[in-house]
């Protein structure tokens, strides 16, 4: 027996070619790509109707269709996952229903003029990590205050200056008052100043010593020579280092919390 291809391409098919092959790709789970000339009539949570235009045209291997238009990155029209599929040669084309039956809506795609059908065998087994924001770096540190340095005490965060909002401020291990800005891409000399800014609020008191402390991935050479300058700290902590604190953090039950 003759295995099946892992994926077919036609350029301009005949209508008889683009049903076969879509049909084809569908009931093997393939990724279903069409480009070409369509309409879209929409029924269900509401109504609606696409006149003809050029398209791009996605099913999935997991039932899900999107109707793409040249410009803009959201589908213009769209059917979640586990939706069902009939392709059939109208009068004026191609026509392929997307219709969930539970929940009474369809989507019927008409195409007056097909330019391609791709049916691949996508495999994707890779994970996706949304790395920490600057607002999740400083999550990160207040749940776990020693990934900027052992002992540090966080007092207090987004605390309103004049100059803005400042981090974190809190005490380090010897009770030193510390100023924290945080980056979560490669400092540069503006974010030097930026910590200038506020350290020129806080350290009004010259029998006070206070620390500026910038947390970045990485720091420029000129952001680097400014901090030397002003006599400032730099400490380098990632978004995937915070991504991986708070994975633990969301996995700490409540009770952890509080001491017995």
């Amino acid at each position: 027996m003759e295995s099946p291809k892992r994926q077919i391409i036609l350029q301009t098919p005949n209508l008889e070619g683009a049903k076969k092959a879509i049909k084809t790709g569908i009931a093997r789970h393939r990724t279903v790509v069409i480009a070409g000339s369509c309409t879209v009539d929409y029924d269900g949570r509401a109504s609606s109707k696409l006149e003809e235009g050029e398209r791009l045209i996605i099913f999935k291997p997991d039932g899900s269709a999107l109707v793409h238009r040249p410009k803009d990155y959201s589908p213009v029209n769209w059917q979640p996952s586990g939706s069902i599929f009939h392709t059939r040669i109208g009068k004026d084309g191609l026509v392929i229903r997307v219709f969930r039956r539970k929940e009474r809506e369809s989507m019927v795609i008409s195409l007056t003029m097909i330019q391609m059908v791709a049916v691949l065998d996508l495999v994707d087994n890779g994970d996706f990590t949304l790395y920490a924001t600057e607002k999740e770096m400083q999550e990160a540190i207040l749940f776990k205050p020693d990934i900027l340095e052992p002992g540090f005490r966080p007092m207090t965060k987004e605390m309103a200056v004049d100059p803005g909002f400042i981090d974190i401020i809190g005490y380090d291990a010897d009770d030193i008052l510390a100023v924290v800005e945080i980056k979560r891409v490669k400092a540069n000399k503006k974010a030097v100043e930026q910590l200038k800014k506020y350290m020129d609020v806080i350290d009004l008191d010259d029998s006070r010593r206070v620390r500026g402390i910038l947390v970045a991935p990485d720091i420029t050479d000129n952001g680097s020579e400014l901090l030397n300058q002003l006599g400032y700290e730099y400490k380098p902590l990632t978004p995937q280092e915070c991504s991986e604190i708070l994975k633990q953090k969301r996995g700490t039950p409540l009770t952890a919390f509080f001491e017995p």
